[in-house]
């Protein structure tokens, strides 16, 4: 099922070669081997110091940039773990071999809290936007990708994002905008407000007895607005563990408010595949996904064409630390 409520093309791929492998770096400064903190210093609400109390942005930097779009990608997990690989290196690999940066985000997950996966996707966006100079990139061509849990962080910044921070700003990044300029969510988990949430995801995120206006609140569709990015949309009708509802109703309440948005539905049943290459009934999204950043002009004709790699990269690479190893 193809739902649509802005212009359509059609877009040939062609494959042109493999992707690199993930955890080489793609310079001295930046890449895989070299994190970037969110923050410089103990990082707000951290209740320790190890490894899983420090949030990094990993670099994804294209040898040959097709242009200045960038995109913040936010792996799934439930909000008690982040699927660094698959949702995270293996995606930001597919976007650099077509010219375009990415970044991962390593956020904290149980046992922190609302709003603490928030803040650090906000701050991750600030951040990106701050170096944007560094990175080569341009700051208002920056998007989120989420997937699953990540799906709602994304979707999150989406909707309650300003131009100007709401809170007291830690330091000048802060006083930036965390809004992605758009917004692509793959079988997101975007309510939390309905029978049919999954009830872990809801505990991780606000503990055993969750407070019902604050889950209200957090229900992103509820806040979505004629400010609302831009948004594609992906998942599948039988999806085991998010329901396809989620999907719908943040696509219904886009096409309420007038925002371009674009969802694609697939009768199948599938959970966590990322990009999804080895389910040939789902390798097509990709496709679907490249043509829509084309004709919004965030990613030129002239991009390389690249392959979906057929085989998954692991949930969390091996060799790394973070805060998203805590539940695997």
């Amino acid at each position: 099922m193809i739902v649509s409520n802005g212009p359509r093309s059609a877009q040939a791929e062609n494959p042109v070669g493999p992707i690199p492998d993930p955890i080489s770096a793609t310079g001295d400064r930046f890449g895989p081997s070299h994190p970037i903190p969110l923050w410089s210093g103990r990082p707000p609400g951290a209740i320790g110091n190890g490894p899983e109390d420090k949030p990094r942005l990993y670099v994804f930097l294209p040898d040959r940039p097709s242009s200045q779009t960038s995109v913040l990608l936010l792996p799934g997990g439930g909000y008690s773990a982040v699927a660094l690989g698959r949702e995270g290196f293996q995606v930001a690999r597919w976007l650099n071999a077509q010219g375009v940066a990415a970044f991962v985000l390593d956020y904290r997950v149980a046992p922190y809290r609302y709003p603490v996966p928030i803040d650090d996707g906000r701050r991750a966006m600030r951040l990106i936007r701050a170096r944007a100079l560094d990175f080569g990139i341009d700051p208002h061509r920056l998007g989120a990708w989420g997937f699953s849990a990540g799906g709602h962080l994304a979707a999150s910044l989406a909707t309650g994002c300003g131009k100007v921070n709401d809170q007291e700003p830690h330091d000048n990044i802060d006083r930036l905008s965390c809004r992605p300029d758009f917004l692509i969510l793959a079988y997101a988990l975007t309510s939390m407000d309905w029978p049919g949430v999954n009830r872990n995801s809801l505990a991780d995120l606000f503990g055993p007895r969750p407070d019902p206006e604050l889950v209200h609140r957090s229900t992103t569709q509820f806040a979505v607005s004629a400010d609302t990015p831009p948004t594609f949309l992906f998942a599948t009708t039988r999806d085991p563990r998010v329901r396809v509802e989620n999907s719908v109703d943040f696509y219904r309440a886009l096409a309420e408010a007038g925002v371009s948005a674009e969802l694609h539905l697939f009768d199948y049943a599938n959970h966590g595949c990322g990009l999804c290459g080895g389910i040939p009934a789902l390798a097509s999204w990709t496709s679907l996904l490249r043509a829509w950043l084309i004709r919004r002009s965030l990613m030129p004709a002239s991009a390389p064409l690249v392959p979906v790699p057929a085989s998954d990269y692991p949930l969390w690479p091996a060799g790394f630390d973070g805060p998203g190893l805590r539940g695997w």
